[in-house]
């Protein structure tokens, strides 16, 4: 299995962290994408710490929407410094937030596309945030990432019709937590009918710990319940939904 989405740097690894990747690799986790958003900026490098110092690592480089007004020119100079770093594979995770606000929507919107064009020209592919902002992400994506670079909607938290539109923009869809949660019905359709060659697995940890753990702290390990939820929704086995994630993975970032 890949994590395609944890924040292991997050402080609430800090007191058992080696443990948390221990339980991973047990787990059968061969790899795990370190979002690199962190608590930057000005600090941009929280992927790339945990990548270089855990080889089991991939590494993302980007500014979240919740931090895009701490955004200056040197940000996004800095972030193309940091694109050409052997273990990053992808860029993000960037996008919008319209439910917290916690930067004004046009800034918000300058700064995701600003971080487009850095790794369009890295080509990278790219992780997206969107929550409460579809409309504007898939207006912003039509008009400013090329289709063939694709990238990961992660959480992706949409039903069946979104998941289409996400689709046809040649995005894959990234599934946590939130697929094994009783009430997210509209979810769990959009995650049955999704093409196999656009599903991922990924944690989101510490946030949305999947059942049996929701309300706890999550951690990659718990992968593996999201993954069974794929497969009972999909009517296979778990084993196959870790084959085509894994594969999946490996395609859209070019690793091995």
């Amino acid at each position: 299995m890949i994590d395609s989405h944890c924040h292991v740097d997050d402080e609430a690894f800090d007191a058992d962290r080696d443990q948390v990747i221990e339980r991973a690799l047990a787990a059968g986790v061969e790899h795990l994408l370190a979002i690199g958003s962190g608590d930057g900026p000005p600090d941009l490098e929280a992927g790339i710490r945990l990548a270089t110092r855990y080889e089991c690592f991939y590494a993302t480089v980007g500014v979240h929407p919740h931090k895009a007004a701490a955004v200056t020119a040197d940000t996004l100079l800095r972030l193309r410094d940091l694109v050409a770093h052997p273990t990053v594979v992808g860029f993000g995770e960037i996008g919008l937030d319209y439910h917290y606000d916690f930067a004004p929507r046009d800034v918000q919107q300058r700064v995701f596309i600003d971080q487009l064009a850095i790794a369009r020209d890295a080509k990278l592919p790219i992780v997206i945030h969107t929550r409460e902002a579809w409309d504007d992400t898939f207006r912003i994506l039509e008009e400013h990432w090329p289709r063939e670079l694709g990238g990961i909607f992660h959480c992706f938290s949409g039903g069946p019709e979104l998941m289409k539109r996400t689709v046809a923009l040649n995005f894959h869809l990234g599934y946590g937590g939130v697929v094994t949660y009783p009430k997210a019905t509209n979810v769990q359709d959009g995650a049955r009918l999704a093409p196999a060659d656009k599903l991922l697995v990924e944690t989101d940890c510490p946030y949305l710990a999947p059942v049996p753990f929701r309300g706890k702290r999550n951690e990659p390990a718990h992968v593996r319940h999201s993954a069974q939820k794929l497969a009972d929704l999909r009517a296979t086995t778990v084993e196959e939904i870790d084959r085509i994630t894994t594969a999946n993975f490996r395609t859209l970032f070019k690793v091995h």
